[in-house]
């Protein structure tokens, strides 16, 4: 990995540590909590290197940040809606968020619990979830697209003069 790919991808993390300032994710906040199976040393580590990847982000140039690219598809079979046109629009809002949860991933990252139950050392149940959150700012629609006789696709973009002023904004603040 060159260093630009490096700096790029430290920058989109810390991009998430911006618009999460002040909060920490559910699972972090009850790993504190709890205390079971932390050590202490650990939990600080991790709140250090948070600061520091924060810090890094502040001093970046807004010239090693990438621009982000996010793309979601929708049906218009199966949304809601008494006519073809409508079922078109809630095709299209549907592919707009899912633009948006993209989006949230490639920021904010994606949390994944998963389960799984062994009984006589065989495996009856594996469960995967994966949650993702956070706040989109400046994201535009690029455009919209139908990709098929049913199906549409809208790509959103975050370009690097929106991060510049996110970045902008966040230095101010800090």
């Amino acid at each position: 990995m060159n260093k630009s790919t490096t700096t790029s991808m430290a920058l989109i993390a810390g991009l998430g540590l911006l618009s999460a300032c002040g909060h920490m994710t559910g699972m972090s906040q009850t790993s504190m909590m709890s205390g079971v199976g932390k050590d202490m040393a650990m939990v600080e580590a991790s709140q250090s290197q948070s600061v520091v990847t924060l810090k890094d982000v502040l001093d970046a140039e807004t010239n090693d940040i990438p621009t982000l690219t996010a793309i979601g598809y929708a049906v218009t079979s199966s949304q809601p809606g008494r006519s073809p046109a409508q079922k078109r629009l809630m095709a299209i809002r549907s592919a707009r968020m899912a633009a948006m949860r993209d989006m949230a991933e490639q920021i904010h990252g994606l949390q994944v619990d998963s389960s799984t139950t062994v009984i006589d050392l065989m495996v009856q149940n594996d469960t995967f979830r994966g949650v993702v959150s956070g706040t989109i700012r400046g994201a535009r629609t690029v455009r919209i697209n139908p990709t098929g006789s049913e199906t549409y696709e809208v790509v959103l973009e975050i370009d690097r003069e929106m991060v510049g002023y996110l970045l902008k904004t966040a230095r101010q603040a800090a």
